[in-house]
């Protein structure tokens, strides 16, 4: 019976372990497949003839998020927030990105997720669902670096 019992935990070990790995994969391949997104649909709108506008609101995003009166990084939390009571997972998943690249700590991330909550209603709770998945998976991914 001993030897039955070994097996079965091994076993579900083992199985924990693929279904583990599988998560992982899963989280790292958000992150690549909405980067490699972003970037190859940018690269094509900025090539495309007639863009001037395009061109000037992507110029003004820029320019928005630059530090002045309000630093970087309080603006990315602003545009989180705003992003997700929009319900833009695209942008969601921009700010974020953003603002762990800006060393934004779990519980800012979590504050912001409660205000954007608290002005957004619980329509946005999806939205903070995936936004938690992504949060997760960059520091995941970072971890593995």
């Amino acid at each position: 019976m001993k030897n039955i019992n070994n097996k079965i935990s091994k076993d579900t070990a083992s199985r924990l372990n693929e279904e583990e790995k599988v998560i992982q994969e899963s989280d790292n391949s958000i992150r690549t497949e909405f980067n490699e997104y972003r970037n190859k649909m940018n690269d094509k709108l900025m090539a495309a003839p007639n863009n001037k506008v395009l061109k000037r609101i992507f110029g003004v995003d820029t320019l928005a998020y630059r530090s002045g009166a309000l630093d970087s990084k309080t603006k990315e939390l602003l545009g989180l927030v705003a992003s997700m009571v929009l319900k833009c997972d695209d942008c969601i998943f921009y700010h974020l990105e953003t603002c762990y690249n800006l060393g934004v700590t779990n519980e800012e991330i979590m504050e912001t997720f409660g205000i954007a909550n608290l002005v957004g209603g619980t329509i946005v709770i999806p939205h903070t669902r995936r936004a938690m998945e992504f949060w997760e998976a960059l520091h995941e991914n970072n971890e593995k670096n």
